[in-house]
């Protein structure tokens, strides 16, 4: 492939951009109408502008982006992850009109995209499942027949919409007098989120892991299973820190995971990236939860424990290249890296979307620090899309040297002008029940309920923060002695002398 348009937005489209760059390959970028000046516009080698700034508008018109692709000579589409990286039509409109899609095939995504259907293909691969129901429930299926099919599988159960993801049309039910409620919510959200009603049960694992295997598969029959990712810390289902290697497999369960992540995916012939999920249950089970057919949001902490080039290997896969990757250093961790989701949230107004102008950006680095990130100072953090700023990553040798530099890169993260998550990662990364790896999927819920709205940023740190907006509004950026952002700056100097910041 020499050019390659890249179907997204943000910190992914600036990271699917750069390993074009690394490759020689030319890129393209779409915007919308708020995304003009964006980052990731300016780092492409061309830009088409394809429409309003609803994602319904532009980022989810399979019609404007396959254009801008053909209209710009692109030969490749990546679709990075999100929008319509798992929409088999777009993948299909992309072979269609001549284009690599780099991901796999739409008869795959189809599949696999559907929750019941992998649990299908799980179960043909040997792979054991939670126990819930094999077909989807659609609008047709009467709430007394699920209450059935509830008290059969056994309480607690969930809800989930069979082409969902991202926690929407989820729901947990504890007793059979929540369920039709909870039917009703699960269906309803579902509906609006994917535009398919149907919904699946599931038996409620207790306390569990949720732990998951990167996969690389080519069209020559080879896949290739990676190093776990621990991804227990979420909030309302949404991961919010992720780790690798997990803190509590050894290497003979990794490598069982492992074989079976790749026999669900060999039994399915699936090429390019995809991710199989599992729960992990107290006694020491898994269970196979789902299977995302794209890149994931997380990606770079395997890449920075192998030293392998995942997005790369998704470009060198789609054009036909065989995988030359050593099977054991995929699976043999080098060190732990641990990634923190930098949202555009206030923490402490129970993580609010926080949108608006970055008035003054200072990111972090030093040994073992990656951010991998879209924004910068005096860019703008749009209401319309999700509001993930940055992946922040943090290598060690072992897991107490990444939590150590992790803290150290949040503790330099300044961000001037609008709200961010850092705070409660800052507060996070110093809870002993992280330190000491003692979390489940429903940890951090429990956490949050029980600090009732306790804010995460220390009342010195917002004086501060007034502080650095106050300078950043009236200062003109630049590498002045001045500017807010270095960190020897008279006015920082004389918040630390009056004691704003310990």
């Amino acid at each position: 492939m020499r050019r390659i348009l890249v179907a997204n937005r943000g910190e992914i489209a600036v990271r699917v951009i750069r390993a074009c760059r690394d490759m020689g390959i030319e890129t393209v970028a779409v915007y919308s109408d708020c995304d003009r000046g964006a980052r990731h516009v300016r780092l492409a080698d061309e830009a088409v502008h394809i429409g309003g700034n609803a994602p319904g508008e532009s980022y989810l018109r399979v019609d404007r982006i396959v254009h801008a692709a053909r209209q710009t000579s692109a030969d490749g589409v990546h679709p990075g992850y999100g929008f319509l990286a798992e929409n088999e039509e777009f993948a299909a409109a992309c072979r269609d009109a001549g284009l690599t899609f780099i991901g796999p095939t739409p008869d795959a995504i189809a599949l696999m995209g559907s929750k019941t259907a992998a649990r299908q293909a799980a179960m043909q691969a040997g792979v054991p499942v939670v126990p819930g129901t094999e077909e989807p429930l659609g609008a047709d299926v009467p709430e007394v027949a699920i209450a059935g099919m509830a008290e059969r599988i056994g309480y607690p159960v969930m809800l989930k919409a069979v082409a969902g993801g991202g926690g929407k049309g989820m729901r947990l039910v504890t007793a059979a007098a929540e369920l039709s409620s909870a039917t009703r919510a699960a269906r309803s959200e579902a509906q609006a989120a994917f535009g398919d009603p149907a919904i699946y049960l599931e038996r409620r694992i207790t306390r569990p892991r949720h732990i998951e295997i990167q996969l690389l598969g080519d069209r020559h029959g080879t896949v290739l299973p990676f190093v776990e990712r621990e991804c227990s810390i979420q909030r309302r289902h949404q991961k919010v820190i992720e780790e690798t290697p997990s803190p509590v497999i050894d290497r003979e369960l990794r490598l069982r995971m492992a074989s079976d992540a790749a026999a669900i995916a060999r039994s399915v012939g699936y090429t390019n990236a995809g991710t199989i999920e599992f729960l992990l249950d107290e006694q020491g089970h898994y269970y196979f939860l789902e299977m995302n057919t794209r890149l994931q949001v997380e990606h770079p902490i395997t890449e920075m424990v192998t030293g392998i080039d995942l997005v790369q290997w998704q470009i060198r896969i789609a054009r036909g290249e065989r995988l030359a990757v050593d099977a054991e250093a995929a699976i043999t961790p080098r060190g732990h890296a641990i990634e923190c989701r930098v949202y555009a949230e206030d923490a402490d107004a129970g993580f609010m979307p926080s949108p608006g102008r970055i008035a003054a950006l200072r990111v972090p680095g030093g040994p073992g620090i990656r951010d991998d990130s879209g924004a910068e100072a005096g860019g703008e953090v749009p209401i319309f899309y999700d509001p993930l700023i940055s992946k922040l990553v943090a290598w060690g040798a072992d897991r107490s040297q990444a939590i150590a530099r992790m803290r150290r890169a949040l503790g330099e993260y300044d961000v001037v002008g609008i709200k961010t998550s850092i705070p409660f990662f800052r507060w996070m990364l110093q809870q002993p029940d992280f330190v000491e790896a003692r979390f489940h999927t429903a940890y951090l819920d429990e956490v949050l309920r029980t600090r009732a709205g306790e804010p995460f940023t220390p009342a010195e740190d917002e004086r501060i923060d007034m502080a650095v907006m106050a300078a950043a509004i009236h200062q003109v950026l630049g590498p002045n002695p001045m500017n807010p952002l270095n960190p020897m700056s008279p006015w920082k100097a004389a918040a630390r002398a009056e004691g704003l910041r310990g």
